[in-house]
């Protein structure tokens, strides 16, 4: 497979994992992969775990007390040691088994799940981490091809319809209710699919963010295929 990642100035590929955690994002760069071909069985890990709702997390003593095919013990070598790369970096990562995400239906005019091109939010200084071993993976887009959802007139005024405090307070009344961090794509964008076994990081909104942070998505999910997915 090409590595066609580095074609866009939003995307910067690395080759190590020290690299992936040390590479200061710059300029329109604001999202990190470490490009990898990654050998290994994932589905035969995928299909012996067992959901038990939407979003079933995966514990490292789960995938160690699978019985596994020689090519699925390989794939499950690779996810424990990105685990424990990311937890000796201070991370959290957790491994979900994905059937599908909450969807927001609220209101018809604006949509607030992860299905919705975003961004994420931190009061401190971090990053996002993900990692689809298995399934449907993410995309992205560039912050040039995507306007706020909030500044685009006609749900601006269906917000304020909504709101009922005082005018000065509607912008944090935007913040509280996460609307804010939405984005609506420009008509033709294509979305950069973030793709299988790559470890991906992303920046966040955060007071010490030098960068615009990352537009992206989950992926509607294929028919009848859960997702394996790494993330902090």
């Amino acid at each position: 497979m090409r590595n066609t990642f580095s074609d866009s100035n939003q995307i910067g590929v690395v080759s190590t994992f020290s690299e992936l955690v040390h590479t200061d994002f710059k300029g329109e760069m604001n999202a990190l992969c470490w490009y990898r071909n990654l050998d290994g069985d994932f589905n035969d890990i995928v299909a012996r775990l067992c959901i038990k709702e939407n979003i079933t997390e995966v514990y490292p003593e789960d995938l160690i007390a699978l019985q596994l095919s020689e090519k699925g013990n390989i794939a499950r070598e690779i996810i424990l040691n990105d685990l424990q790369l990311l937890a000796d970096f201070g991370a959290s990562p957790s491994l979900n088994l994905l059937k599908c995400y909450e969807r927001d239906d609220e209101f018809d005019f604006i949509s607030t799940d992860v299905y919705s091109f975003h961004v994420d939010r931190s009061p401190i200084a971090t990053d996002t981490f993900l990692c689809t071993y298995h399934g449907a993976a993410s995309d992205i887009i560039s912050n040039s091809q995507a306007e706020q959802k909030i500044l685009i007139p006609e749900i601006r005024a269906k917000l304020k319809e909504l709101y009922d405090g005082p005018s000065e307070d509607f912008e944090n009344f935007l913040k509280e209710n996460y609307f804010d961090l939405h984005y609506h794509a420009h008509t033709d964008v294509e979305p950069v699919n973030l793709g299988l076994g790559h470890l991906w990081r992303l920046a966040v909104d955060h007071p010490k963010q030098q960068v615009l942070p990352c537009i992206h998505r989950a992926p509607i999910e294929n028919e009848g295929e859960y997702r394996l997915l790494l993330i902090c």
